[in-house]
């Protein structure tokens, strides 16, 4: 069955990143200042919890997956071929993504498709392995990834707003494992958890629905809370650095309190939109964004970003001439719903004429046919 509320929760998500990025990318003050104005601040505060909400639903939907290809008979054998060929190419999506829509030196920045293509491989590798160890592994990847970072001078690998790194061996690797804008650590936490959590709040047959991603969220919220507020009291002196709230890097005030807030908001979803029963006009938006958010996330950057490299390359023979001054904050947060509306009917119109988008390229190239009529009916389950 397809659950309307991974729908939901999937296209909130791409609608807060294509908000975020055009503002990031177009304006001429970066939204998280107060210079931005309260238009922008309002969607970059929900749009930090954006790539939380879309890693976190990775885990989630891939659980789905797996138990919908059991559920037809597929042998293991077949079901880890397949997930590490979607594994890889996510990641090689995320690297031409980088050079083709970015620019050449920024190959390896560690994007947040090349973290998900990473995510699956590893779900892949450890889908038979208890939950406990999952919910462990999470719990370890955030509490070591401050010491990390430190260890390896993340803020020698940032200028003020983005990742520039060196093309060295050592700073590659560094940036994939701790420096980058979305490295194994401690992001790998959101998938592993929403892995974990899906049968919870999405029982199958051999599944027993459970309270616990409720008690676990709300516990980690509060942790989170502490910490910011004992951050700014002399206790703080004795206590290891908390680091306060920050996307980049992703302190662990800010993974307890968004995942937090995901798994208390993913069975309230559940039990609003898939049990309460929602508007088939709203269904078919959200399953329509939903289903093509890969395709989105591509076409969205590629919108707005190639015009602005042709534009300065044209008047300043610097490709990032204009890139975050091109334009007041309004204009761009208007251009983003612009695209949100006119993507819309585009999308209607591969699915009326059969013409797949990225995630069709994907099924065609990393399904064998049993795979591939599995994946069909996963399309109606939200995989």
């Amino acid at each position: 069955m397809r659950y309307v509320s991974i729908d939901a929760l999937r296209t909130l998500a791409i609608v807060l990143m294509v908000a975020v990025h055009f503002a990031e990318n177009l304006a001429e003050a970066h939204p998280s200042t107060a210079a931005a104005g309260p238009w922008a601040l309002a969607v970059w505060v929900p749009g930090e919890f954006a790539a939380p909400l879309f890693t976190f639903l990775s885990g989630v939907s891939y659980r789905l997956w797996v138990r919908g290809r059991e559920s037809r008979g597929d042998e293991d054998e077949a079901i880890t071929k397949s997930s590490i060929r979607r594994g890889l190419f996510l990641f090689g999506l995320g690297i031409a993504f980088n050079v083709l829509v970015w620019l050449p030196e920024d190959m390896f920045n560690w994007d947040v498709l090349t973290f998900l293509g990473v995510a699956m491989l590893v779900l892949t590798t450890t889908r038979a392995a208890p939950s406990g160890v999952h919910l462990l592994a999470a719990a370890a990847a955030a509490a070591v990834s401050p010491a990390l970072r430190e260890l390896s001078d993340y803020a020698a690998f940032w200028t003020p707003g983005y990742f520039d790194p060196d093309l060295s061996l050592a700073d590659v690797g560094l940036g994939f494992l701790f420096t980058g804008y979305f490295p194994v650590f401690p992001w790998i936490a959101y998938p592993l958890v929403g892995y974990v959590a899906a049968p919870a709040v999405f029982p199958g047959a051999r599944d027993r629905g459970s309270r616990w991603p409720v008690a676990l969220g709300s516990g980690l919220m509060a942790v989170a809370v502490t910490m910011l507020i004992v951050r700014n009291t002399p206790a703080a002196s004795w206590l290891p650095p908390f680091g306060g709230w920050s996307m980049f890097p992703a302190t662990t005030a800010y993974v307890f309190f968004t995942l937090g807030a995901l798994l208390v908001g993913l069975p309230q979803a559940h039990r609003l939109l898939d049990r309460g029963g929602v508007g088939g006009r709203f269904m078919a938006v959200t399953g329509i964004f939903s289903r093509h958010s890969l395709t989105i996330y591509i076409l969205h950057h590629v919108i707005h970003l190639w015009p602005l490299w042709a534009w300065g390359a044209a008047t300043a023979e610097d490709p990032t001439e204009h890139w975050r001054n091109a334009m007041p904050m309004t204009a761009a947060l208007g251009l983003a719903a612009v695209f949100l509306v006119a993507v819309y009917p585009l999308l209607c119109l591969l699915d009326r004429t059969g013409r797949a988008g990225i995630e069709g390229w994907m099924r065609w190239l990393c399904e064998d046919d049993r795979g591939r009529v599995s994946s069909e009916d996963t399309s109606r389950s939200n995989a």
